[in-house]
């Protein structure tokens, strides 16, 4: 009798691109077996605005994908971005009452103690990831289980987002047919498929540029110790082309993937003959202006990157360096700008770890969606725990 195949599947439904990855659990071990690429619809300064035009986007991204698993697939892990998702520190405290050995049960009441935060009105935990345990006054522990304790804390990094927003975008794909296993940070799912556990530990960022957001994420040791968002995204290159050279968005766009570099000094003196209406003459422009329009933008975006890591005191402490992911981490010239002001590597933040990954996906863009099927898969692993328990492993997994 043969065995039913076990798919984990991504998907990155952006406000540009709606991505699909699909991939099937092998001997503990993950194979691509498709994907697809479909342009996102019902999207608006990176919130959902039609949630039915983001369903049809869905079920285009699944009928597109080129793979048998497609007609099979019944769940997948969606990601979450844009403006209302934010990080914040949190802490649990449970008191065991005397000195006893601390169990599995006390880590798990901790837990859910750090989880009940109080929020404001249409905020929800959306992920929580653990940074240190405290045993009786004493921090920087990893595994409190078997020790002896009176008073067990916890210091954890809490990941909020809307409800609305979690509920329109879990909506859009139950309606194309599919169930949500879990809703994850999508610069995290990044992390997840760009850098390997071992490689967090002496300190890594992964910043994700999307059309209408960037997500940025900071791990040091095995703790996350920041995700947060900012609103200088991709689109905004595109609109300072735009504004600087009275253009419209989708002239601007070509320009800026034909010939834009986020370095001015590399042009030289090349002109560029700009799109112009029949009636007009056409008109020229130096490469030099294009990109110091599209530099200026980049050292805004990186001067708000270096401000979030010194804000959480990770200034100058990222030897594992900054990965860039998203598509808009593929303008020329952007990890030059980027240590340049971050001060450490740059590097872009391309999918390991998936057997079969095809070289055409070998994308910054990708990312995110390959990082949400190894997040699927990874909770695959877990189906055999009780159900409490794999809730929270969900919600914890690095």
């Amino acid at each position: 009798m043969a065995v039913k195949p076990i798919y984990a599947a991504g998907l990155d439904a952006g406000s540009r691109q709606t991505r699909l990855v699909i991939c099937v659990l092998e001997n503990n071990r993950i194979r691509f077996v498709g994907a697809s690429a479909v342009e996102s619809q019902g999207w608006a300064k990176g919130r959902i605005a039609d949630q039915q035009a983001v369903t049809e986007s869905v079920t285009a991204a699944l009928r597109d994908a080129d793979s048998a698993a497609a007609g099979a697939l019944q769940s997948v892990v969606v990601g979450m971005g844009g403006p209302t998702v934010r990080g914040a520190n949190g802490r649990g405290v449970l008191e065991l009452g005397y000195v006893q050995e601390v169990q599995q049960t006390d880590v798990r009441r901790v837990i859910e103690r750090a989880s009940r935060v109080q929020l404001m009105e249409d905020r929800m935990v959306l992920q929580l990831f653990p940074q240190d345990f405290v045993v009786d006054g004493h921090p920087g522990h990893r595994d409190p289980r078997k020790m002896l304790a009176s008073c067990l804390e916890i210091n954890v990094h809490l990941v909020t987002a809307s409800i609305q927003e979690h509920n329109a975008i879990v909506g859009a794909v139950n309606a194309a047919h599919l169930a949500v296993e879990e809703s994850v940070f999508e610069a995290l799912a990044a992390c997840y498929a760009a850098v390997l556990p071992e490689n967090r530990r002496q300190g890594i960022a992964v910043v994700d540029i999307g059309a209408e957001s960037t997500e940025l994420v900071v791990y040091y040791g095995d703790a996350m110790h920041l995700a947060s968002t900012g609103r200088i995204s991709g689109d905004h290159f595109t609109r300072d082309l735009a504004q600087g050279l009275c253009l419209s968005f989708e002239d601007a766009e070509l320009i800026k993937m034909e010939f834009g570099c986020a370095l001015a000094r590399s042009a030289g003196n090349i002109l560029v003959e700009l799109p112009t209406p029949e009636a007009r003459q056409p008109r020229e422009v130096q490469r030099s202006i294009v990109n110091r329009i599209l530099g200026a933008r980049a050292e805004e975006l990186f001067r708000f990157v270096r401000g979030e890591f010194a804000r959480v005191g990770m200034e100058r402490s990222l030897i594992g360096g900054v990965f860039l992911s998203g598509g808009g981490a593929k303008l020329p010239g952007l990890c030059d700008v980027a240590e340049e002001i971050l001060q450490c590597q740059t590097r872009f933040g391309l999918t390991e770890g998936i057997q079969d990954w095809p070289l055409e996906l070998n994308d910054p863009a990708w990312c995110t969606a390959a990082g949400l099927a190894m997040y699927s898969a990874k909770l695959k692993e877990h189906t055999g725990l009780q159900k409490e328990s794999a809730t929270w492993i969900g919600k914890m997994l690095k």
